[in-house]
């Protein structure tokens, strides 16, 4: 743990702080390590930038964050005990420490998944031992820097509320001024009456404001008078959740904070309602309210791009693993059927294995369509033939309380969209409606053709096919219906929902040309609709399912260059190229393959490569082999890969999703051979 720290302390190294007078303390920084010299040294070559406290261990460690306020943490991972990795969650589970950051040094952890199991635990960066002193330096003087600033933030806060208590009690002394400053007070009420902003007076026991300046009406819907002739006008229109009871003592009627409000057009407005006493009147307070409704809506704006920004990253790495294993069982599955001769049951046993493995794959499918990155597969699709095919399966799922009818336009538009993304969607909102009833009632499926004349939000003008389902339930409030598409929201009770529905259904919606709408009513039921786009003409599929076994042959003496960093799916994909009458060739990487490529370009008639793989991509890859050999015939395999990335390919390369058909491999292969001998 001591490598590359001893000769840190002999630097020199500049002093950024040199020079400056400042009345307030100096930041502190943590340093936690087990090994006392590493600690001395890390002090050494921090003492200039801030104050440096240490901890041998991740215990003592937790002590100080009780009792002292850090800029950053420097922990390291391997100590004895609570290692840092335990030490950084327990530091994130804390109020007073979860917002602290925290940087881990390591000299052997460098692996993908210890620098992931490094960031779930708090992580916001990596040092790796030996150390340049001088980039540790610069890191931890970027988040003390970040800390001084906070400071400096609520410093001014705490003045700029000063400075408004200040203004309240000029106001209230202004009350009883002569009438010779009138025209100050007009002067100072038109400046209120700009902003989003109203001055009020409460007395004791009082159960409304008395509003004294600015422009109440705006940012109610009420004028001064309405308050004035109905005491319980206020009260009576704040959140119930927010409300807090209606009771309190002296000018506490309606309590000082951050609450929603009824505008007079129906919608919730949020205020901020600060006040303060007035001196020398016993149960006078004076106070104004400020509308941050906008304020809090971009801040949310913000958080849900954050959230769907993070959610899909994580959900395309995971998406390519599960498919590469996905790939592997479905593949061997098909190879046993082949090669082996069972019987009834262990066909059976087969048929369930490959079920729950395309199971999984519908998985992985609802994930990448929630983060909007999934690979879809449109084909044209009949509304009448999806209706055919739901109708006996959501019988059973709706029970028998519920109801299910179909209400189809004659002559339905054809959609091009994934069918099997379709049927998931309207299975999703039928479920939706079913517990929206826990009664009983009906769930009707109207489908329709519709003409958009112009832009609407997210749609452009155009046909549209629009698939509606009406519940007769309890209905979405006003103030949740914006919020259910929200991934992770649910109106559900705990445990019976995941919030991920709706924003699939969206998701997909989206992904596809369309878009998904709501509207509710309160103890009447809920209207979902999806929007899909016309399609013009019956386009042929891609890849018929009616191509047979001898078709998918070629020319004897083929061979293909197989590239693929995954073992297992490697030579299970072999193995079907080969029982295809194929000569194949495997490569584990981009550069193997490069290797055998210069030792004989000739030699190998196809590449079939995986897209992602370590230090060159499949892309790169076919990029490469192509600068020998133009147009050298190719395809793309891969369980996720980044839409803008694919798009990059040469338009003759094809793109094969995992898990894919034996079927599938075998047209795509033939595709670009055929393709290349026609040139």
């Amino acid at each position: 743990m001591t490598a590359g720290l001893t000769e840190l302390s002999g630097m020199e190294l500049g002093r950024p702080g040199d020079g400056l007078a400042g009345a307030a303390p100096r930041p502190r920084v943590l340093v936690v390590d087990d090994d006392p010299r590493n600690l001395l040294a890390l002090s050494e070559v921090l003492q200039d930038v801030a104050e440096i406290v240490t901890a041998s261990s991740g215990t003592e460690a937790l002590r100080f964050l009780l009792k002292e306020q850090f800029a950053v943490i420097l922990l390291d991972v391997l100590m004895p005990g609570i290692d840092g990795y335990e030490t950084a969650k327990l530091v994130r589970m804390r109020e007073q420490s979860r917002d602290i950051p925290i940087i881990f040094l390591t000299a052997i952890n460098k692996e993908d998944a210890h620098l992931m199991r490094g960031y779930d635990s708090g992580a916001v960066d990596f040092v790796f031992k030996p150390f340049d002193p001088t980039i540790l330096r610069s890191k931890v003087q970027i988040f003390v820097s970040l800390f001084e600033k906070t400071r400096e933030i609520e410093r001014n806060a705490e003045r700029e509320q000063v400075l408004l208590h200040e203004a309240l009690r000029a106001q209230t002394e202004k009350l009883r001024t002569d009438q010779a400053l009138r025209e100050a007070e007009e002067r100072q009420a038109l400046l209120l009456r700009s902003l989003p902003l109203a001055v009020y007076q409460v007395e004791a026991g009082a159960g409304a404001p008395s509003f004294i300046a600015g422009d109440i009406e705006s940012l109610t819907g009420f004028s001064p008078e309405a308050f004035a002739e109905d005491a319980r006008l206020w009260l009576g229109r704040i959140h119930p959740d927010d409300r807090d009871g209606g009771t309190g003592a002296a000018g506490e009627a309606f309590k000082p904070g951050e609450y929603r409000w009824q505008h007079r057009d129906g919608s919730y407005r949020v205020f901020v309602d600060q006040r303060v006493p007035v001196s020398g009147r016993d149960g006078i307070h004076v106070g104004t309210l400020r509308d941050i409704t906008e304020q809090r809506r971009l801040q949310d704006q913000l958080l849900q791009s954050q959230k769907l920004d993070a959610i899909g990253k994580l959900t395309g790495g995971i998406a390519h693993d599960f498919n590469n294993l996905l790939a592997s069982v479905l593949s061997g599955i098909g190879l046993l059927e082949r090669r082996s001769e069972l019987d009834e049951r262990g066909r059976k046993v087969l048929g369930m294995m490959r079920h729950a493995a395309q199971q999984g794959a519908h998985l992985v499918n609802r994930m990448l369509t929630f983060s909007r990155r999934q690979n879809l597969q449109p084909e044209v699709i009949r509304i009448e033939a999806v209706a055919q095919a739901l109708d006996g399966l959501l019988a059973p799922v709706l029970g028998g309380l519920v109801t299910l009818s179909w209400e189809l336009e004659a002559a339905l538009w054809p959609a091009f969209v994934d069918g099997g993304e379709l049927e998931l969607a309207l299975m999703n909102l039928v479920i939706n409606a079913r517990d929206a009833m826990p009664t009983g009632g009906t769930v009707t499926i109207t489908c329709v053709n519709r003409h958009l004349p112009v832009d609407r939000g997210d749609l452009k003008a155009g046909d549209y096919v629009v698939l509606s389902v009406a519940d007769t339930g309890t209905g979405i409030p006003p103030e949740l219906l914006e919020r259910v598409l929200e991934p992770f929201f649910t109106t559900k009770d705990a445990g019976k929902g995941t919030g991920l529905g709706l924003s699939s259904v969206l998701g997909f919606a989206q992904q596809s040309g369309g878009t998904l709408l709501t509207s509710s009513v309160v103890g009447a039921g809920t209207v979902m609709e999806v929007w899909l786009p016309r399609c013009a003409e019956i386009a042929p599929s891609l890849i018929s399912d009616a191509i047979s076994e001898p078709e998918l042959a070629v020319t004897a003496g083929q061979t293909i260059l197989l590239v693929d960093d995954a073992v297992g799916l490697r030579d299970l994909t072999q193995m079907h190229l080969s029982d295809a009458g194929y000569a194949v060739t495997c490569a584990a990487s981009g550069t193997e393959a490069l290797e055998l490529i210069r030792g004989g370009a000739d030699r190998f008639d196809v590449i079939v490569t995986d897209y992602a793989m370590p230090n060159m991509s499949g892309l790169d890859l076919i990029t490469a082999a192509r600068a020998q050999r133009p147009l050298w015939p190719a395809v793309i395999i891969s369980g996720y890969a980044d839409l803008e990335d694919v798009a990059r390919r040469p338009s003759d390369v094809p793109l094969l999703a995992k898990p894919f058909t034996r079927a599938a491999l075998l047209q795509a292969v033939r595709n670009v051979a055929v393709q290349r001998s026609t040139h």
